[in-house]
């Protein structure tokens, strides 16, 4: 089968691998259409950051590995103690593994976590072999294309749980990428009354505005904070990092109220430098999240395929396996207009 495999740094190759056999609580998938991540674009450019170069602990693979962690297809085989799925049925994967070792799963996940297409082969193939366990079924009204989209969407949908937010907030979001454009999505469908989109591209900011921030603005050009303080002189309700970088964590903290919530939901290539009495003089809280509990990604099915949530808007182009190095990652990295680039396998 074709797969696009990670070697190291920038160095990603579309070759033939074998297909792995299926044991008896695995499922084999026809990957119909997968996603290039935010986490898959540092890997490619500034990695290894969580793909292995030895034994993985939980997975127990390395590299070099294939790629993909937000995917969706078809079931080709069950092993013989897989219960509720069958060969046919449409999926998606939830890529998140966990060690197992607490009971509450968002609490497991910090004790050690991998992601099938990370720390294990993934999405970006014709096939993929995968525990039952991370196995999500589909129900019948929702494409495949839009199934793609499950695990980034339900990432912000985590984001705006751990946020605490209530219906009728204010809600402040720095960076329109991918992940930001997202939040916004989510934010708006929970209820938010206004939502301030920042990024330094005007493009995203275009498409923020596209998506349903009601404030689109370029804080290259204007003081994210001064602006948000013209308009809520105490502050928003909530702010949520997206963008990862000094800049705008610090913003994020001053641009709201006292007793408000920053959630980060960035990845973080470099540390931050901040001043921990500005939230000690503000009351202001700081959240943080990782991926999503399973209900949660659960959740998000059932939010996409009853059409409150639409996460399609994101989609800015589709793209063979074959084109992924200079159409896919290439492309995100040096085009701000692209937001979500699909990789097409079967395409069904």
């Amino acid at each position: 089968m074709r797969a696009a495999v990670w070697y190291g740094l920038k160095d990603i190759r579309v070759e033939e691998r074998e297909i792995s056999n299926v044991s008896s609580d695995q499922v084999k998938v026809k990957v119909a259409w997968a996603g290039i991540c935010g986490s898959d674009l540092h890997e490619y450019a500034a990695g290894p950051s969580i793909i292995p170069v030895y034994n993985d602990p939980l997975t127990g693979q390395q590299a070099p590995l294939t790629m993909g962690h937000e995917f969706s297809g078809v079931v080709e085989e069950v092993g013989s103690n897989v219960h509720g799925l069958k060969e046919g049925d449409k999926v998606a994967i939830n890529p998140l593994i966990i060690s197992g070792t607490h009971n509450d799963p968002l609490v497991d996940m910090y004790k050690g976590f991998a992601f099938v297409g990370l720390n294990s082969d993934g999405g970006f193939a014709d096939f993929v072999v995968v525990d039952e366990k991370n196995v999500v079924k589909l129900p019948e009204n929702m494409s495949l294309e839009q199934a793609a989209l499950i695990e980034p969407t339900a990432v912000t949908v985590q984001a705006i749980k751990e946020s605490q937010m209530k219906f009728g907030e204010s809600v402040a979001v720095f960076g329109a990428g991918p992940i930001g454009l997202l939040t916004i999505i989510s934010a708006k469908a929970a209820g938010a009354k206004e939502i301030f989109a920042f990024d330094l591209s005007e493009t995203r900011l275009q498409k923020a505005k596209e998506v349903g921030a009601t404030h689109v603005i370029n804080s290259g050009e204007k003081d994210p904070v001064e602006y948000i303080r013209s308009i809520y002189p105490d502050g928003v309700d909530r702010a949520f990092e997206v963008a990862g970088v000094a800049p705008t964590f610090n913003q994020a903290i001053e641009v709201t109220r006292a007793r408000g919530i920053v959630t980060i939901v960035a990845l973080y290539e470099k540390p931050v430098n901040f001043e921990p009495m500005k939230l000690t003089a503000s009351g202001v809280h700081i959240v943080s999240t990782l991926a999503y509990e399973p209900d949660v990604f659960e959740d998000t099915v059932k939010l996409m395929a009853s059409g409150q949530l639409d996460p399609t808007p994101v989609i800015t182009d589709h793209i063979e396996l074959e084109e992924i190095v200079n159409k896919g990652f290439e492309a995100l990295i040096n085009d701000k207009s692209q937001a979500k680039i699909l990789v097409k396998l079967s395409g069904e």
